[in-house]
């Protein structure tokens, strides 16, 4: 049954054995053929029932046979190729390739002059997707705001159409509309060609069941959408332990799993080959609070294990990590965000949410963005680990300048530190206080300094103009509320 060989992740971070993940599969296999899923979609209950689904119209209810899933699980493609919009392969997501994007759908941003926390407009999230653009390590874009001056009715197209202009990296979005994949898929076929949008997808769809093991009329249809469309789709089922799902991390991963597997179903049964992502958005619920931390080390966990459920079953996988908790950049922002991004880099997750996230994944910071971007550096030159060859080992090397001198000025170090090391900009202080230019400043004032140099330096590569006044035209007629304008900034 598994596609998935741990062989090479001898090295990496494991928290479940082959047993423990037979055992959840097994759960999840007989909580869909026993209880089911619920899907609030009439089309969606007919496309199960049609591949052998046991349907229940009067509750909405689909009971999916074990056959029936595993035969989904087969179908899905092993692999993803992502594209940038210029058609140019961005990254393949497999085995233990790892892609960064900020995490989605802030409702606040920090601002950066004044420190106030408010509601992004479209000249903040213009300036987040540029910055986006210029960032090493942040591979992916997303739409990571949400819009506050923009006719809400079409706040999802505006967020891709903003991307789009603003950046040439692939995009993680979502939509919050039942026609929503719709207009979006429009818009992708405008900047890469229609011929184009199964071959070399630039955009992954997020969807997202309720726990527990509920899909409603919106997300169903958008899963189906992406499946006719062969636009890939993360499947990002939110279970809270203790709240929405069993309080046991064990229990939680059962039924995570089995929210996965029913949009599989639904994904294959739509269309087979439909290409699907096995994401998690999972947290547990503090009972103190009656909030869900997504920096605490046990939903850091849930999500690595979902993970590895996922390579289980040959899939390319998803989490949301590198998020805090905390209300502003600190110390906690710095560890909870740190410990994620070096757990799912560690666990091969190929596509991790999260950089630049606060409070509980409704908060955006450009500051925090541009220090996470420096974690994400640092981990991913953690997973490479250390190469051992004549070369690197340098033994004849070391015998030479052994006793008497150093190795400074020596042709192999010229050749080999830039290759060994990673050099993280002037964000992070390593500078000595002997330094006549050192300025004992925190890492937040000279991330904010370093945002707005970017921001001011970068040029982002301009669409072609034929291809951006369709866009422009495109994105002008889905406007319903004139009063709001129509804000496009260069």
């Amino acid at each position: 049954m598994p596609k998935f060989s741990f062989a090479n992740l001898s090295k990496r971070l494991r928290l479940l054995s082959s047993d423990e993940i037979s055992e959840i599969y097994a759960g999840a296999l007989e909580l869909l053929n026993e209880k089911g899923a619920k899907y609030h979609n009439s089309e969606a209950l007919r496309i199960i029932s049609d591949n052998g689904g046991e349907v229940n119209k009067k509750d909405m209810v689909a009971r999916l046979p074990e056959e029936l899933i595993k035969e989904s699980i087969v179908k899905a493609p092993s692999k993803i190729s992502l594209y940038d919009r210029n058609g140019k392969l961005a990254i393949v997501l497999e085995q233990s390739n790892v892609i960064f994007n900020p995490g989605s759908t802030a409702i606040k941003i920090i601002d950066t002059d004044s420190g106030e926390i408010r509601k992004p407009n479209s000249k903040d999230f213009i300036d987040f997707v540029r910055l986006t653009d210029a960032l090493d390590n942040i591979k992916a874009q997303s739409t990571a705001l949400v819009i506050s001056d923009v006719n809400q009715n079409i706040v999802d197209r505006y967020r891709l159409y903003t991307v789009l202009k603003n950046s040439t990296k692939p995009v993680i979005t979502g939509t919050f509309t039942k026609d929503g994949v719709r207009d979006m898929k429009k818009m992708l076929a405008i900047v890469m060609g229609e011929e184009n949008l199964a071959k070399k997808p630039m955009a992954i769809f997020d969807v997202c069941p309720h726990s527990p093991l509920v899909w409603s009329e919106v997300v169903s249809q958008n899963l189906i959408d992406c499946s006719r469309f062969m636009i890939p789709a993360e499947i990002v089922p939110m279970p809270l332990a203790g709240a929405l799902s069993p309080a046991t991390l064990a229990g939680t991963l059962v039924q995570h799993t089995a929210e996965a597997l029913s949009g599989i179903v639904l994904a294959q049964s739509t269309n087979p080959k439909a290409p699907v992502i096995y994401g998690s958005s999972a947290s547990i619920f503090d009972m103190r609070f009656g909030t869900t931390p997504m920096g605490a080390i046990e939903s850091m966990m849930i999500q690595c294990c979902s993970s590895e459920i996922g390579k289980y079953l040959g899939l390319p996988v998803h989490a949301y990590l590198g998020l805090s908790d905390s209300k502003t950049v600190d110390a906690q922002s710095g560890f909870e965000s740190g410990i994620g991004i070096l757990m799912g880099t560690l666990a091969g997750i190929n596509v991790i949410s999260g950089p630049g996230m606060l409070d509980f994944e409704s908060c955006q910071s450009f500051e925090k963005l541009i220090i996470d971007n420096e974690i994400c550096g640092q981990a991913i030159r953690l997973s490479k680990g250390i190469k051992f060859s004549n070369k690197t080992l340098a033994i004849d090397i070391i015998k030479t300048i052994a006793h008497e001198g150093n190795f400074l000025t020596n042709k192999h170090t010229q050749n080999w530190f830039k290759k060994e090391q990673y050099i993280p900009s002037l964000v992070l202080d390593r500078k000595t206080r002997s330094d006549r230019k050192y300025k004992p400043e925190n890492i937040c004032k000279r991330a904010i300094i370093y945002a707005k140099k970017l921001l001011s330096e970068h040029k982002v590569e301009q669409l072609d103009p034929d291809i951006e006044r369709k866009l422009d035209n495109f994105m002008k007629n889905k406007i319903k509320d004139r009063s709001l304008g129509f804000p496009i900034y260069q």
